[in-house]
């Protein structure tokens, strides 16, 4: 991880065919003005490209932005190819229109915490500090 004394650095990812973004943007300045380092994958990303990027910007945290109705299959696409990398310290974590039904498997696969539209931007900041600082 990136952060040990400097700033915590987030990819803010689009995944698939989801062309929402407005969300995944107000998430990016929220955590911009926060101090953090964002860097914002842009729209139809693969879940290789997004782990690929993750990498080579090394990024503590990847925020998934998805309202496609794919977070299952993206999600558990994304923890096994950071699985296959040997990549075990990195926060994954999501958000946008996913039913509170699918959040039990989410975490099994190891994915962090999934915010819902209108979740205060504050909310996502503190979860960041907190869960990349311990």
């Amino acid at each position: 991880m990136s952060s040990k004394g400097g700033n915590i650095r987030v990819l803010i990812a689009k995944a698939g065919l989801d062309g929402h973004d407005r969300g995944a943007k107000v998430v990016a300045r929220a955590l911009t003005n926060a101090g953090m380092e964002v860097i914002y994958s842009g729209l139809h990303q693969t879940p290789a490209q997004i782990v690929q990027t993750a990498l080579d910007e090394d990024v503590d945290a990847i925020g998934v932005s998805i309202h496609s109705g794919a977070h299952k299959t993206i999600f558990a696409d994304i923890m096994a190819l950071l699985t296959d990398k040997s990549v075990s310290d990195l926060i994954v974590f999501g958000g946008g229109s996913i039913p509170k039904k699918d959040w039990p498997y989410l975490s099994e696969i190891g994915v962090g915490r999934i915010f819902l539209p209108g979740t205060d931007t504050g909310e996502i900041v503190e979860y960041l500090e907190t869960t990349v600082r311990t």
